[in-house]
């Protein structure tokens, strides 16, 4: 943990009464969104950075105001309100717990907007994000160019002496290259355009949503995936057209980028086909589902994202719903779970991923202390934030360790990277999967 521990209810009250005065909900209408804020402070003990520093400004409440001021030209966006925005995860764990159904990924994500439309972010920081938001994700043939080089680095002894030289120190990526997935040797773009028959009776045909990074990054996942889903009767089909979901850019507010990912996703799934469009990856999943957020409502974009959304279930959402019917063998194991920020905050799923797991036989399921806060994976949170990322990891790692689990199961690929990292360096011994894995471990042979 931090160096700071939570501050008093009565501090924390103080502080906020210092920057609260002036703001009213009458102020203008477009403020409706923020003025649904009653400040009453439940968010506050939910949110991973305020328990991590204890600041005001560091909270969800704390954050709206800025907000507010910013859109009532009260507060310019400069390079401390910048800061505070950026340090948000955007886990949306202030969601679950506001009374008043604040929706603060949304206009997070309007206020990011602003950020990347008028502040002039060091050169360095420019230039990389147009690299990565704008000229890599959504460009799948990029995303395979450089995970080969990224490939090459890590299995040609240049990684080790990266290491051993203090290079990585020096250049003050340590941090960040200790959370650097794994590059696949066999990519799953091979599989786009695909087409696996359902084993026995077929119950539904989906599509299958394949992401951009997981491709080069969890290819076994999502063959895994498949897997799971043929064996209960499941017709699967990749669509061969599908992009990046978007969901990086428009948490970053770069959204005429994710605004095109989303026009071009609804086009290569024809959504009257399939019974559910299927993602193993929260993060994903929750963007999928709220394109509409993107578009201006009653325009053709808006009802075709609409269309899309609809049918857009996670992977564990839609097999606990559909019930599974192929056999499993026992699995004699000690497992706990760790909840995917988007996929209990922002999808609201809770029960599935557990119902999936509870029905392999053999398995143990100890629920470990604070498993739906966020571990620091965040999208490319623990690449732009590290040391905070770091230390969100460690308190997940003891509660963790706590549980004496073999295995700690999750339902996003960012946290199963994050979740490894972290296995490593504390030491615990203990295996990350996707749940979708572990019932791919536990079918029966065909």
């Amino acid at each position: 943990m931090a160096e700071n521990p939570l501050q008093s209810h009565e501090d924390a009250q103080r502080e906020f009464a210092l920057t609260l005065s002036g703001f009213s909900a009458t102020d203008k209408p477009e403020y409706e969104d923020y003025s649904r804020c009653v400040h009453c402070g439940l968010c506050s003990n939910n949110c991973p950075t305020y328990r991590l520093w204890g600041r005001e400004a560091d909270s969800p409440r704390g954050r709206i105001r800025q907000m507010a001021l910013v859109d009532q030209g009260r507060l310019e966006i400069g390079e401390t309100f910048v800061t505070h925005i950026d340090r948000c995860l955007n886990c949306r764990n202030c969601e679950s717990v506001c009374p008043s159904g604040v929706e603060y990924g949304k206009i997070l994500e309007l206020t990011r907007a602003q950020i990347e439309q008028k502040y002039k972010r060091p050169f360095p920081s420019r230039v990389l994000r147009d690299f990565v938001y704008r000229r890599l994700l959504p460009h799948p043939r990029r995303i395979a160019g450089a995970a080969r080089l990224l490939r090459f680095y890590q299995r040609s002894g240049l990684a080790s002496f990266a290491r051993a030289t203090g290079i990585l120190r020096l250049m003050g990526l340590q941090d960040r290259e200790q959370l650097m997935p794994k590059i696949d040797s066999d990519f799953f773009f091979t599989e786009l355009g695909k087409t696996f028959p359902a084993r026995g009776q077929q119950r539904a045909r989906v599509a299958f949503f394949a992401g951009c990074v997981a491709q080069v990054t969890f290819s076994e996942l999502n063959r895994a995936t498949i897997r799971v889903l043929q064996a209960n009767g499941c017709e699967v089909v990749v669509p061969p057209q599908q992009l990046c979901c978007g969901a990086l850019a428009a948490h970053a507010g770069v959204r005429d980028v994710a605004r095109n990912l989303a026009r071009a996703n609804c086009q290569a799934f024809n959504v009257d086909e399939f019974d559910a469009i299927i993602t193993n990856a929260s993060g994903c999943g929750s963007t999928l589902k709220e394109y509409t957020h993107l578009f201006e409502a009653n325009g053709a974009d808006r009802e075709s994202a609409g269309k899309f959304s609809a049918k857009v279930r996670d992977i564990s959402e839609f097999l606990a719903d559909l019930g599974l019917v192929a056999p499993l063998r026992p699995l004699p194991m000690r497992v706990t779970y760790q909840d995917s920020c988007h996929l209990v905050h922002g999808q609201k799923i809770r029960e599935a991923p557990r119902k999936l797991i509870r029905a392999i036989p053999s398995v143990e399921l100890v629920e470990m202390a604070l498993s739906d806060l966020c571990c620091g994976s965040a999208g490319v949170y623990n690449v732009t934030e590290p040391k905070a990322a770091l230390d969100l990891l460690t308190d997940k790692m003891a509660n963790a360790k706590r549980t004496n689990a073999q295995a700690i199961l999750t339902a996003n690929p960012g946290c199963i990277l994050q979740l490894r990292a972290g296995a490593a360096i504390h030491n615990t011994g203990q295996e990350v999967l996707h749940v979708v894995e572990l019932l791919d471990r536990a079918l029966a042979k065909f």
